[in-house]
């Protein structure tokens, strides 16, 4: 597989000081890939939460970010892996993606849930489909969008 490069272009911080993060453009973000129903302070929590985050930025403004939701040793799960749309096709998702993954070396299950129409681009990074996941739908939409039919 390839590693993708960083960009000279943008700054990549891993782990940054979360007090730091203008959340209410995080939100913006999350609105812009029609990702809504999230809150700043919540997302703020979650992304404190988590074990690893990674933010990259054009000048200071965020424009991709991901973090991994784990235990710190067996499993771990890739959540909110998020390009703005005006960056996509430069190879920040595949950055986001690998550089959290490599984070995560012996680890038992890493494993993510990806967004309706994503699964072609995790394939291309050689994300295998589980045969063994289960989910707990939230409401309608989830299970319409995530699971499959009975």
């Amino acid at each position: 597989m390839n590693i993708p490069v960083e960009n000279p272009l943008f700054t990549y911080k891993i782990n940054p000081d979360l007090a730091e993060i203008d959340w209410d453009y995080v939100i913006s973000l999350f609105y812009k890939i029609n990702w809504k129903h999230r809150k700043a302070e919540e997302i703020a929590a979650a992304f404190k939460n988590s074990t690893t985050t990674l933010f990259i930025f054009n000048d200071d403004q965020i424009i991709a970010f991901g973090r991994v939701v784990g235990d710190g040793r067996y499993y771990a799960m890739l959540a909110d892996i998020v390009v703005d749309p005006d960056f996509q096709g430069q190879g920040l998702g595949k950055y986001l993606v690998t550089t959290l993954n490599n984070q995560l070396v012996d680890y038992h299950f890493v494993n993510l849930s990806a967004a309706p129409g994503a699964d072609a681009f995790y394939k291309s990074m050689g994300w295998k489909k589980q045969t063994t996941a289960f989910i707990w739908p939230q409401g309608p939409k989830q299970l319409r969008q995530h699971c499959e039919e009975d």
